[in-house]
């Protein structure tokens, strides 16, 4: 058995969608009390914000507590849910990170409208810059994002330009 097997959770009941990954199940445990497409949805939108912040391989206390106040603020959570559902999502994402994204990123754009979809770019860039600078792998993974959820080029120079101040190849 591989070390990684380890850690995931036990095999699939034959109830669960073959969809759904282990990752957006794990969390979605986690806010079990909200029917069921909206924990999903919460657990994936969540995944996706550690997938930026882990970018440059260092999650930063920012970061988090961005993270954090956007999960309490989309998913409708209380502080103490948002937080359980972050470190949760950022565990995920630094065992899993690497096979999970594109299948989380995957079901996010199943499940998410548009303009869902295009309020996750502004909150992607809002947890890049809490630390005041996006680094060129932070940019490069919403752009990655973006196109993974199918979204315009325009709807991703949209999101960017609100936050060019902070974006580190622009600085000195």
């Amino acid at each position: 058995m591989a070390i990684l097997d380890f850690f995931r959770s036990p095999p699939r009941r034959q109830s669960q969608s073959s969809r759904d990954s282990d990752t957006v199940q794990r969390i979605s445990q986690a806010i079990d009390r909200l029917p069921e497409e909206q924990a999903k949805y919460i657990a994936a939108f969540a995944f996706i914000l550690g997938r930026v912040a882990n970018a440059d391989f260092d999650i930063s206390a920012e970061e988090i507590a961005e993270m954090e106040r956007i999960v309490e603020r989309v998913g409708g959570l209380p502080e103490e849910q948002a937080v359980l559902v972050v470190q949760i999502a950022k565990g995920q994402h630094k065992l899993f990170g690497a096979t999970e994204n594109f299948v989380v990123t995957q079901e996010f754009n199943r499940v998410a409208t548009r303009a869902q979809k295009q309020a996750l770019l502004h909150c992607l860039f809002a947890v890049s810059s809490s630390d005041h600078s996006i680094s060129v792998k932070e940019d490069n993974e919403i752009r990655a994002i973006s196109k993974e959820l199918r979204l315009d080029h325009a709807d991703f120079i949209a999101a960017r330009s609100i936050y060019k101040e902070h974006l580190s190849v622009l600085k000195d």
